[in-house]
């Protein structure tokens, strides 16, 4: 799926994502608004500085290589996800679940968020 049908198809309402492979390139979202979607046991490769990912659920994800730089990440969920190579610099992450997320080998409890 490109960047722009994925667009599309939230902006006609669809909030499901799950199990999509979407590493083939590096998928761009930068600033996109993507408040709510449900990205759960996907493979992705993508930069999402500056988007609207409030409520977003990246559960047993592997984003690896992600940048989620000044995203808005409020209240996402990333429990048991693979973070290696994710970039969270400036992100909000007020009410965002890491539990059980890895990063190079560190898991992540309650309560724990990536620096």
């Amino acid at each position: 799926m490109t960047a722009a049908k994925l667009l599309r198809k939230y902006a006609r309402g669809g909030r499901d994502f799950r199990a999509l492979d979407l590493d083939a390139q590096m998928l761009e979202l930068r600033g996109a608004v993507l408040a709510g979607a449900d990205f759960s046991s996907s493979f992705i490769v993508a930069d999402f500085r500056g988007a609207d990912l409030r409520g977003a659920r990246f559960v047993r994800c592997n984003i690896k290589t992600c940048d989620f730089g000044n995203a808005d990440l409020r209240d996402a969920d990333f429990s048991e996800a693979a973070l290696d190579g994710a970039e969270f610099s400036g992100a909000r992450r007020g009410g965002a679940n890491f539990a059980g997320a890895c990063d190079q080998g560190h898991m992540y409890g309650a309560g724990e968020v990536p620096l």
